[in-house]
């Protein structure tokens, strides 16, 4: 039920009744415990995701899995995770382990599994869901029982150090979803930085307890606030790779949740803001020494083709993205981000600035920005063939110079929109979106309004292989120059 409607019909909004839940239960379950009746014992349909977008339009649920402990995760990313990333008899760790999805998906492939969690009930809720036996037909791999425990991700003392596989977890996001009530040291309770310093200590301990060459894999979301993105998702992954992890994938999961009809979409065009329907799934590997995923500090040379129009007339909204996942066929990808750029960020009458940087010969920055007063610039690149750590540290450095540029060649109010790519620079992945979101910051007089995911709408079909994901997905970070300075 949509929140407006939760709200004529109740009274209500949903995050009250949710906190009402909270506060009743111990735990953001959103019915009564109940045994679930098992009438599978896994996915008719499973296939091994083999490129970086993730959707599972169907939940999931077989066995004992269900959608009561709110905000969990669909059991196929689990299952995807463990199977990609260990193998039988491995040992995986969930220190977010909430109604224990990973624990049940460990138990079934034959995993042995640490589950944690900061709050009793989850624990008790994670136990009665897995309270079954595998029969002996399916059971392909010995099967073991996963210990679960109350505990806190940030003091994992009771596990050795280096002792981990594989670590499969789905930590809260800051101050979004609350999942307990009154309990000391629940995450979620936390504001955005106190989240990311205690999500440190969290990255730490993760680093202590895998073997080397163990992966940690998380799924991680953005929040909104006066209706610009918090990029929580990138913070995220920055604080990790300060602890020295490598990154290796970043997968994009898909949501579909998001009411993009009614109520929502008229107040998505009404107050030019995008339903957020992306998570993050970054795929950490701790690495042997000396290992790093650092871009190379010396760029490579860049050129730039700029084109430059007046934009005369704007099309109506009809069919607009409402979301923060645009899905395209390939053949139409350049021209509907066009189409969706100019129709939300752009006003007839407006200048609107292309920006196209590829690899080549050096140029000087003379009349890179002239234009003054511009509505909108869009600012693109090509990699080609060149070494990928090279040339994003001159994307990078040129889109450093556009910025500073945007004080006086950006309208108050107009929008600077960086297309963005995660590149693979040998076996590590350099997060192109996120290093751009970071490479911005500083400028205050520039703010962060929306990511936007741009991918094919039919994704390739390839068949499964130990080998890197195929990146299928890019990035749109929109920026918004500030009225007041």
């Amino acid at each position: 039920m949509p929140d407006a409607e939760i709200g004529a019909v109740f009274g209500i909004s949903f995050h009250q009744l949710e906190q009402i839940i909270t506060e009743a239960y111990g735990v953001n379950i959103s019915s009564l415990a109940r045994r679930k009746r098992i009438h599978a014992w896994g996915p008719g349909d499973f296939n091994e995701e083999t490129t970086t977008v993730w959707s599972f339009k169907k939940r999931g649920d077989w066995v004992t899995h269900d959608g009561r402990y709110r905000g969990n995760w669909s059991p196929y990313i689990p299952r995807n995770v463990i199977l990609k990333y260990s193998r039988p008899g491995d040992l995986v760790l969930d220190y977010f382990v909430g109604g224990g999805t990973t624990a049940v998906e460990a138990k079934l492939l034959g995993r042995r599994c640490i589950g944690i969690d900061i709050n009793p009930y989850a624990i008790q809720l994670t136990h009665e869901n897995l309270r079954f036996e595998v029969p002996a037909l399916l059971r392909k791999t010995p099967i073991y029982e996963p210990e679960v425990y109350v505990g806190d991700a940030r003091d994992l003392s009771r596990i050795g150090s280096e002792t981990v596989d594989l670590i499969c977890a789905h930590p809260p996001y800051a101050g979004i979803v609350r999942y307990s009530a009154q309990v000391e040291g629940d995450l979620s309770a936390l504001p955005v930085p106190r989240f990311l310093e205690e999500m440190g200590k969290v990255a730490q301990e993760s680093m202590r307890v895998l073997k080397p060459g163990g992966k940690c894999v998380l799924l991680l979301g953005d929040a909104r606030q006066s209706r610009h993105v918090i990029p929580i998702g990138f913070q995220t992954i920055r604080v990790f790779l300060n602890a020295g992890f490598v990154l290796k994938e970043l997968v994009i999961k898909r949501q579909h949740n998001c009411k993009t009809t009614g109520f929502w979409r008229s107040r998505s065009l009404a107050y030019n803001f995008l339903l957020l329907a992306h998570e993050y799934l970054p795929v950490f590997e701790k690495p042997d020494s000396g290992i790093t995923g650092d871009i190379p500090t010396v760029p490579c040379g860049l050129s730039w083709e700029i084109q430059h129009e007046t934009i005369q007339r704007l099309e109506g909204d009809e069919n607009l993205e409402t979301t923060s996942v645009w899905l395209f066929p390939v053949s139409q990808r350049d021209s509907e981000i066009r189409r969706n750029l100019l129709s939300r960020f752009a006003a007839a009458g407006d200048s609107w600035l292309q920006v196209h940087l590829r690899p080549g010969a050096g140029a000087d920055d003379k009349g890179l920005l002239d234009a003054q007063k511009v509505g909108l610039i869009h600012i693109y690149g090509t990699a080609g063939e060149t070494a990928p750590g090279p040339y994003l540290r001159a994307f990078l450095n040129v889109l450093k110079c556009i910025a500073e540029r945007c004080r006086q060649s950006l309208r108050p109010g107009g929008f600077l929109v960086v297309e963005a790519e995660d590149l693979r620079d040998g076996a590590t992945l350099l997060p192109g979106g996120l290093l751009v979101a970071e490479s911005l910051r500083p400028y205050a007089h520039i703010r962060l309004k929306e990511i936007v995911i741009v991918a094919p709408k039919e994704l390739p079909i390839q068949p499964h292989s130990s080998g890197p994901l195929q990146i299928v997905h890019r990035y749109l970070l929109i920026f918004q120059r500030q009225v007041q300075m």
